[in-house]
C-alpha cells in the first residue's frame, strides 16, 4: 500500500482530515515518484540480464545447487530458481513503486519460509539468491538510486533469515 494510501486510511479510520505532517510525507512521497519509476523501469527493463547474472555469481559461490542433487540440478529445476528469481525482482519493483515494504510482505514473504522448507529448498540457498540480485541490480543504478533501492532488497533478506 502506498504512503497516500495509507495515509487516507489512517485519517478515515480516525474520522478526520490528514494532519499538517501527514500532507507533508504525502508532499515528499510524490517528489520522489519520477525517482522511484525510473528505478523501477531500470529493473524491469533489465530483468533478465539481472537474473542471468546474479545466477550465474550464485553458482560460481555454490557450485553444489546445480550439481547432481542440487536443488537447481537440471533444466526444469534450473529454471525454477530463475524463475523464483524473476518473481523476487518483480517484489522489489512493487515495493519501490509504492514507496513501501508491504507490498512484498503482503504479496510475497508471507509462508515464504514455510513453502521452500516444505519442498525441500534451502532459504539460505535463497538468501544468497537474494543478494546476489542485490548486487547485480545496483550495479545497474546510481548511486542515488541504488540507496533508494537497497532496503527493498535488504528487508527480503532479513524476512528469510
Amino acid at each position: 500500500m502506498s504512503v497516500v494510501s495509507q495515509i487516507l486510511l489512517q485519517a478515515d479510520d480516525e474520522l478526520r482530515y490528514p494532519t499538517l505532517d501527514e500532507l507533508q510525507n504525502i508532499r515528499d512521497f510524490l517528489v520522489t515518484g519520477s525517482q522511484r519509476i525510473r528505478i523501477a523501469s531500470t529493473l524491469a527493463e533489465n530483468e533478465s540480464k539481472i537474473v542471468k547474472q546474479a545466477s550465474g555469481e550464485l553458482w560460481k559461490k555454490r557450485p553444489d545447487f546445480i550439481s547432481p542433487g542440487g536443488n537447481a540440478y537440471g533444466e526444469r529445476q534450473r529454471a525454477l530458481c530463475l524463475r523464483d528469481y524473476g518473481w523476487y525482482m518483480r517484489l522489489i519493483t512493487y515495493g519501490v513503486l509504492a514507496g513501501d515494504k508491504g507490498p512484498i510482505e503482503k504479496i510475497g514473504l508471507i509462508g515464504v519460509r514455510e513453502m521452500y522448507n516444505s519442498l525441500g529448498v534451502p532459504v539460505p540457498g535463497m538468501v544468497e539468491a537474494i543478494r546476489c540480485l542485490k548486487q547485480a541490480s545496483l550495479a545497474l543504478l546510481s548511486e542515488e538510486d541504488a540507496v533508494a533501492t537497497a532496503p527493498y532488497f535488504d528487508y527480503i533478506i532479513q524476512s528469510m533469515s
